[in-house]
C-alpha cells in the first residue's frame, strides 16, 4: 500500500509515514507497567491519539493484560444527565469492550454480573469484574476534554480515584493503570463541582503521577520517516540535515514536522523539473506555504491568544520586547501558554517553535495594519530596484519619516513597546506578496530583533535595537557584522528605537569589519 504523510487523526504505520516513536512509546508503556494512574495532556495534533492505539495494540499482545479503549466525545448530553445516568453508560461500555472474545473473559460470567444503577453500584461491580481474571486490566480514555466539564464525569474520577488509594484491599480491586489523553491535565482543571480557587489542591484525580515523557520529536526520530519516505519513493536528501532544519522550525512539534513533509512531497516536489531529491532551500519553501494556509491548528494557537488578554499581554511581553521572564509552572498564565502549545517548559519563557513565533508575529502585524494611521503605510511598489530587488535604504528612511509624522508626539514608552511591531506591519504592504520576513529573536540583555528579509532571490538583513549608548552600539554592530558574514550577506540594515527626548532622526553608513551597514534612527 502506498503510503503518506499525515496530519489528520489517528496514523498507523501501514499507511503513513511515522517518525520513529520508540522512545516516546517506552517512556508511556513502563508507565503502564508500574500501574500508573496519569494523563498524556499536550496540545492537539500530538499524536495523543495514536498513542493510545498503540498501547491498546501492544498490550493486546501480552497475555498478562486486557486493555480498553473508550472515547466519550461526542455521545449524547443525556448521558451526563446525573452521576447514576452516567455509571449506567459507563459499565455497559465497559462490558462490551471486556467481552471481545480476544479478553478471554469468561463470557458467562461477565453476563452474570448485574446492571448498575449507581455510581456506588458501578464501583462495586468495577471490583466484581475485576475478580473474574488474573490479568491486569488497563483503561484507555481518550479526549477526556470533551467530559472533563461534566460534573458526572468528574465524580467517576473521584470514585476511581478513591478505588486507587485502597486498591490492596480485596473489596477494592480496581484497574491496574488508567491512562487519560487530552489537552489539559486533569490535576488542575477549575472543575464545576469545587470553588475554582481550590481546583489545584482539591481535584479528583490528585492521584495520578507526573506526565514527563517528552512528546515532541528528535532530529534522529525524525531522520527515521524521512528514510522510510526516501526508500519507498526513491527520493534522495540529506537525511540529518534536513531534519535537524525541520526541527529547527518546529521544535519537534508532530503536527508541524508532518505538515512541512507533505507540502514538500506532495506541492514542492511535483511542480519541480527535478524531483529526485529534497534539499534544505525545499524546508524553506514549505515553512513559507505553511504560514500562508489556513488549518485548525494555527487557529486554535490565535484563537486561545486573542480570547484571553492576559496570554496576550505575555505573548507580546516575550516576542515583541524580548523580555526574560522567568519559567514557572504555577503561574496560571504560564500554565495556560503551555497548555496550548504557544509556550515551551525553559529556563525562561520561549515561545514553541519558529512557525508559532513567525504566525503570531504575522497576526499582530495584521492587527496593526487595522489601526487608522497605518493607512499611510501602503506604499506599493514605490521601493523596487530596476534589477527587481528592494531599495531597502529608502524603505528604512520612509518609515523613519512615517514614525516622525504618525508618532513622535507620542507616548514614548507606549512607542517602545511596539515599534517593532509597527515596523514588521510597515514591511507587509511592501513585500505585497513578493517577498517574507523572519524574524530571528535574540533573548538577551539587548533585545534586539533579527529580521531576514527575502524579495524575490534578494536577501536583506534587518538588526531591530534600542539606543543604550555609544559602547551597546559598536557591540551591536560586531554583532551584525557576524550575522551577515553567517548568511554571506555584504551589507546589512540597523533599525534603532532612540527614546531619548531629543531623538536625533539621523541616518549614517558605516563600515565595520569588512561590512557595510546602513543605520537609521527613529
Amino acid at each position: 500500500m502506498k503510503k503518506r504523510f499525515n496530519i489528520t487523526g489517528n496514523c498507523n504505520s501501514s499507511e503513513h509515514y511515522m517518525m520513529d516513536d520508540r522512545r516516546r512509546f517506552a517512556g508511556i508503556l513502563q508507565m503502564v507497567e508500574f500501574g500508573d494512574y496519569f494523563v498524556i495532556n499536550r496540545p492537539r495534533q500530538y499524536g495523543k491519539t495514536t498513542m493510545l492505539f498503540s498501547l491498546l495494540e501492544t498490550l493486546q499482545q501480552d497475555e498478562n493484560y486486557i486493555p480498553i479503549l473508550m472515547s466519550f466525545q461526542g455521545i449524547s448530553d443525556s448521558f451526563y444527565a446525573s452521576s447514576d445516568t452516567f455509571s449506567q453508560f459507563f459499565f455497559k461500555e465497559l462490558k462490551k469492550e471486556l467481552d471481545i472474545p480476544e479478553n478471554g473473559f469468561p463470557k458467562e460470567k461477565l453476563n452474570s454480573v448485574q446492571a448498575v444503577h449507581t455510581l456506588d453500584e458501578l464501583s462495586e461491580r468495577i471490583t466484581e469484574v475485576m475478580r473474574l481474571t488474573e490479568k491486569k486490566v488497563v483503561l484507555l480514555i481518550d479526549e477526556v476534554d470533551a467530559s472533563s466539564n461534566y460534573e458526572p464525569f468528574l465524580h467517576l474520577l473521584g470514585m476511581l480515584r478513591s478505588k486507587y488509594l485502597q486498591r490492596e484491599r480485596p473489596s477494592s480491586r480496581t484497574f491496574h493503570s488508567i491512562v487519560l489523553a487530552g489537552v489539559h491535565d486533569i490535576k488542575s482543571l477549575k472543575f464545576k463541582l469545587r470553588n475554582p480557587d481550590d481546583a489545584q489542591v482539591n481535584s479528583p484525580w490528585n492521584i495520578a503521577a507526573d506526565f514527563t515523557v517528552v512528546m515532541e520529536f528528535y532530529p534522529d526520530e525524525i531522520a527515521f520517516m524521512l528514510r522510510q519516505y526516501s526508500e519507498a519513493e526513491g527520493v534522495q536528501m540529506d537525511f540529518e540535515a534536513i531534519a535537524e532544519r525541520l526541527y529547527y522550525h518546529t521544535s519537534g512539534y508532530p503536527f508541524l514536522v508532518s505538515k512541512l513533509c507533505k507540502n514538500i512531497a506532495e506541492y514542492i516536489l511535483p511542480k519541480r523539473e527535478d524531483k529526485s531529491k529534497w534539499t534544505l532551500e525545499d524546508v524553506e519553501q514549505s515553512v513559507k506555504l505553511l504560514l500562508k494556509e489556513n488549518n485548525t491548528n494555527f487557529d486554535s494557537v490565535i484563537k486561545n491568544i486573542e480570547n484571553q488578554e492576559d496570554l496576550h499581554e505575555l505573548v507580546s511581553r516575550v516576542i515583541l520586547e524580548g523580555e526574560i521572564i522567568p519559567f514557572n509552572q504555577y503561574n496560571p498564565t504560564i500554565y495556560k501558554g503551555v497548555l496550548y502549545g504557544i509556550f515551551k517548559r525553559e529556563g525562561s519563557i520561549q515561545v514553541h517553535n519558529r512557525i508559532y513565533e513567525q504566525l503570531i508575529y504575522d497576526y499582530l502585524a495584521s492587527r496593526m495594519l487595522t489601526r487608522p494611521q497605518s493607512a499611510k503605510m501602503n506604499y506599493g511598489g514605490s521601493f523596487m530596484q530596476d534589477e527587481g530587488g528592494l531599495d531597502m535604504d529608502n524603505v528604512l528612511r520612509k518609515f523613519q519619516s512615517f514614525m516622525k509624522e504618525q508618532y513622535s508626539s507620542k507616548n514614548n514608552h507606549l512607542i517602545e513597546r511596539e515599534w517593532r511591531l509597527i515596523f514588521l506591519a510597515f514591511l507587509k504592504p511592501i513585500l505585497n506578496g513578493q517577498g517574507h520576513d523572519f524574524k530571528e529573536v535574540e533573548t538577551s540583555e539587548e533585545k534586539r530583533l533579527d529580521i531576514v528579509v527575502t524579495y524575490l532571490h534578494y536577501k536583506y538583513i534587518i538588526e531591530l535595537k534600542l539606543w543604550r549608548g555609544e559602547k551597546a552600539h559598536q557591540k551591536g554592530l560586531k554583532q551584525l557584522t557576524g550575522y551577515l558574514e553567517k548568511h554571506s550577506v555584504a551589507k546589512g540594515y540597523l533599525l534603532i528605537f532612540d527614546d531619548r527626548k531629543q531623538p536625533s532622526w539621523k541616518e549614517e553608513l558605516i563600515t565595520h569589519e569588512g561590512k557595510e551597514i546602513f543605520a537609521v534612527w527613529v
